[in-house]
């Protein structure tokens, strides 16, 4: 009989250690979401710097924010690798009024699954809109369709 008191003892103290070295395991807050980009004006090097709170998520070489830009485009950068999927993603050019003018398809230019930044490219075709200013869309690929799965960097543009 005490034996059986005492394996259950036993098996208790186990469980519980089991349970709290699990629960060690993950962080009691959840990470937070980066928020809406910020857009800063021109500084006095002549170039902007978009998305502070996405540089360690994407970063787009080229075209840079206000730059001019004509048919073709092509856009180059790096992203982390599970800003992709099936190693592409989507990006949209949209005019002044954010109508759509094109939409084309990033590729990974290497391994894209790991958590590191990936080269990406994209040749983006497109007529010449009424509006003198644009937005580059970058999108998250997002499969799952989740709200709190998408993200996307907007980039400002001029047409030339």
């Amino acid at each position: 009989m005490w034996f059986r008191v005492i394996v259950f003892i036993a098996v208790v103290i186990i469980l519980l250690i089991a349970g709290y070295s699990i629960y060690q395991l993950y962080p009691s807050e959840p990470t937070p979401v980066p928020q809406e980009e910020e857009i800063r004006e021109p500084e006095e090097t002549g170039k902007t710097y978009a998305a502070l709170e996405k540089a360690d998520l994407i970063k787009v070489e080229s075209p840079e924010p206000n730059q001019k830009i004509t048919s073709p485009l092509i856009v180059r950068g790096e992203a982390r690798g599970y800003w992709f999927f099936e190693a592409s993603f989507p990006i949209k050019l949209l005019d002044g009024e954010e109508n759509l003018i094109a939409l084309e398809i990033a590729t990974a230019q290497s391994e894209w699954m790991t958590e590191d930044f990936v080269p990406f490219e994209a040749v983006v075709e497109f007529e010449n809109p009424a509006t003198e200013k644009g937005i580059l869309v970058f999108e998250k690929d997002n499969p799952s369709g989740l709200p709190e799965n998408a993200n996307e960097l907007r980039i400002p543009v001029f047409f030339d």
